[in-house]
Order: structure tokens, then C-alpha cells, then sequence
């Protein structure tokens, strides 16, 4: 996703859904994932940032490559 596609509300969105997750996951969690979750949440259409945290932890959190301290062998 490239925020030149994005209207005015969903920068503003993206911005506020990464202050959260960053705030969140960010000493865990590598920037990588927290970019990529932020992208996918203003692409499905979602209006507000409620619910993005379980979201994170669903479909991001528990994944390896999203660790910090992640090793590829």
C-alpha cells in the first residue's frame, strides 16, 4: 500500500492505528509487522482504530518473523 492512494481520513487513521500498535507492540514486535497490520487494517475498510489491538495479536503477534529477536536460519 502506498499512502499516495490514501485519502486524508485514512492517513489519519493509519497514523492513529500506528501510534497504537507502536505504544503496544513495539518493543516486542518488529516494525515490519506493525507497518504491514496498519496497511491491511486501513485496506479492509475499517473506519476507527477499536479492535485493531486483538486484531495485532490474532493475526500478527503470534507469528515468528514478527519477534524482534527473530533469527532466520
Amino acid at each position: 500500500m502506498t499512502t499516495a492512494t490514501l485519502t486524508e481520513d485514512q492517513l489519519l487513521l493509519r497514523q492513529q492505528v500506528l501510534v497504537k500498535l507502536l505504544h503496544t507492540f513495539g518493543t516486542t514486535c518488529t516494525s515490519k509487522a506493525i507497518y504491514a497490520c496498519a496497511d491491511e487494517w486501513i485496506a479492509k475498510g475499517h473506519k476507527i482504530t477499536n479492535g485493531v489491538v486483538p486484531y495485532f495479536r490474532a493475526y500478527y503477534e503470534g507469528q515468528e518473523s514478527s519477534k524482534v529477536n527473530y533469527q532466520k536460519e
